[in-house]
């Protein structure tokens, strides 16, 4: 049984600060890359950040860049974004994404978190 499950969303003032968590249980979580998306109404699912399966390399969609930072705990099975200078526009749902590293797709498909409803708003 895999889980994902995400924590940390809610409501925030523009230019505030949140942390969201998602700890993983069922899967070997150091073989999979981790991943943060996002969905606000109306709008297509995309991507707000990436880490590598050791943590050794992130991503960012441009809009995020400077504002958002992912990170992973392998020994607590966790993965993080931390999220500043918030904007109204980032008001979406949030979801955790796990999807096994390249020397592990034999692992077969990604996993997804059920999502958190992050808030931006005066």
């Amino acid at each position: 049984q895999v889980q994902l499950v995400e924590s940390g969303g809610g409501l925030v003032q523009p230019g505030g600060s949140l942390r969201l968590s998602c700890a993983a249980s069922g899967l070997s979580f150091s073989r999979y890359v981790m991943s943060w998306y996002r969905q606000a109404p109306g709008k297509e699912r995309e991507l707000v950040a990436r880490i590598t399966s050791n943590g050794g390399s992130t991503n960012y969609a441009d809009s995020m860049k400077g504002r958002f930072t992912i990170s992973r705990d392998n020994a607590k099975n966790t993965v993080y974004l931390q999220m500043n200078s918030l904007k109204p526009e980032d008001t979406a749902v949030y979801y955790c994404k796990a999807s096994p590293d390249y020397d592990f797709i034999w692992l077969g498909g990604d996993y997804w978190g059920q999502g958190t409803q992050v808030t931006v708003s005066s």
